[in-house]
């Protein structure tokens, strides 16, 4: 049987098993350490902000950053819809309420017009919006020259959900530098990975010092164990950061292969009825870091994205549905949301195909081989 080949398998080298034991040696193997000093530092002048905080993922980073910025019972944070559980489980574990905007269909990301359309509505009802939180999906960042400008005028704080995006940029500026605060994620399938991780940038010194005190269970700075409010074990360790911080030397070469990936694939479908999502160029000012390709499967594709699933399954191919919108979750059944349809079309018809750095030349060709076969026929591989 031949090697699984996954979606986005973690990309290590000697060069992380070195830092690991440099970590080890130095003697800092619990929580925090210089490794988690310099990691911060370092991520921090990568994306161009003042501070960074490394935490065990970025659902912390987004569920603190939403604490700032007053998240609570009875507020309500708007976020995008067309996003993985986390970005909304944030939210709740504030005991605010989520608010979900539907997306555009070129890329996926939120609609920015609807989500005007979303925070002016809710509060000409009374509603305390308290933040907007956007999502780079799939390492494309969002319309922030349009989003930026319409969130300051409203007064609304904007939380970046850059989980997926690290390494992508607007008009030269990079994803993870948008708003008050913004997270990325080092979990083991992103473009990066700390095995798990996160973290918390921010531009805003007072949001990261608050930020690290709940994230060391909000203990108070005297001799014994104090605390007057309630806090999480949310720290990033000090070996994780070391792998980290060889995956970010790495991290400009893995996208230049995600990149590869991204133009191979847009080579081989060319003939097909599939649609790419994103796909800007330099010269548009957008550039994404491709952690993911995403396809768009035509009308006249007589397969379904769930038949792909099923028989690249079989073939030893990982391939999957874009993502099921939190409007259409059971466990967010109750929520509001304002739609306009794109966003459940881009999960009817959308799949994220391979794209890890470390896939070979080889296992490549495999999976476009397969696809094409599946696309072309409907059938078996």
């Amino acid at each position: 049987m031949s090697e699984r080949i996954y979606m986005s398998k973690a990309d290590v080298s000697g060069q992380e098993e070195a830092a690991v034991r440099r970590a080890i040696r130095s003697g800092w193997v619990a929580p925090l350490g210089p490794e988690v000093d310099a990691f911060e530092q370092e991520v921090a002048h990568r994306v161009g902000v003042k501070g960074a905080l490394a935490l065990s993922s970025g659902t912390a980073a987004l569920h603190l950053a939403l604490l700032h910025l007053g998240a609570r019972p009875g507020t309500s944070v708007v976020v995008s819809s067309m996003t993985f559980a986390a970005s909304a489980n944030a939210i709740v574990y504030t005991g605010a309420e989520p608010v979900f905007v539907d997306s555009q269909a070129s890329d996926g990301n939120v609609d920015p017009a609807l989500l005007f359309e979303a925070v002016d509505t809710l509060r000409s009802e009374g509603t305390d919006v308290v933040a907007v939180m956007t999502v780079d999906l799939i390492g494309r960042p969002c319309d922030y020259r349009t989003i930026e400008e319409g969130l300051e005028r409203r007064g609304i704080a904007l939380l970046e959900d850059a989980a997926e995006s690290l390494g992508a940029s607007v008009d030269g500026r990079a994803a993870g530098s948008f708003g008050r605060a913004a997270a990325l994620s080092f979990n083991g399938n992103k473009v990066m990975t700390t095995s798990g991780g996160g973290m918390l940038l921010s531009d805003d010194e007072d949001l990261l010092d608050r930020a690290r005190h709940l994230s060391t269970q909000a203990r108070e700075p005297v001799p014994w164990y104090e605390h007057r409010e309630i806090g999480y074990n949310y720290r990033l360790s000090n070996i994780l950061a070391a792998v980290g911080r060889a995956q970010l030397d790495r991290l400009d070469g893995m996208i230049s292969r995600r990149r590869l990936i991204r133009r191979r694939y847009m080579e081989a479908f060319s003939d097909l009825d599939v649609r790419f999502l994103g796909n800007a160029d330099v010269d548009s000012g957008v550039v994404e870091n491709c952690w993911l390709t995403g396809i768009v499967l035509g009308d006249s594709v007589a397969l379904s994205p769930g038949d792909a699933v099923s028989i690249l399954h079989h073939a030893d191919i990982e391939v999957r549905h874009l993502w099921k919108p939190m409007h259409m979750q059971p466990v967010f059944a109750g929520a509001r949301s304002f739609e306009n349809g794109a966003s459940e079309s881009l999960f009817l018809r959308g799949l994220t195909l391979p794209s890890g750095s470390a896939i070979t030349d080889d296992q490549l060709e495999r999976v476009i081989a397969a696809l094409r076969a599946v696309i072309i026929n409907g059938s078996q591989v």
